[in-house]
């Protein structure tokens, strides 16, 4: 039996003045921080926190139905993992595969 699902994100990232801002644009989650590392622990931490209150306001399914955000049932292989981004100079993307335990989730 399977006791973990998992989202695949999308994260930027943008220098705006002596500050970091992180952006997750599938959930609208951001945050900011005075340098990228810690505000690239910021919007885990916030997507996480996003994605239990969904789950906690029964929210989660008709969320991710509207967001167009898919529950993976195996985690995608570094190689697998696919997205596209419009290239700038100011912003960084990556992409980032939040982990959901089975026991968070009302299947």
């Amino acid at each position: 039996m399977r006791n973990e699902y998992f989202v695949q994100l999308t994260f930027k990232f943008k220098k705006e003045g002596k500050k970091w801002s992180a952006y997750c644009e599938e959930l609208g989650t951001s945050t900011y921080a005075n340098k990228i590392e810690e505000a690239k622990e910021r919007i885990k931490e916030a997507v996480l926190l996003h994605l239990n209150t969904l789950e906690e306001l029964g929210e989660r399914e008709r969320f991710f139905k509207e967001n167009k955000i898919e529950l993976l049932k195996c985690k995608p292989k570094r190689k697998n993992i696919s997205f596209s981004a419009p290239i700038s100079s100011d912003i960084y993307t990556m992409p980032y595969i939040q982990p959901i335990a089975k026991k968070y989730l009302n299947l």
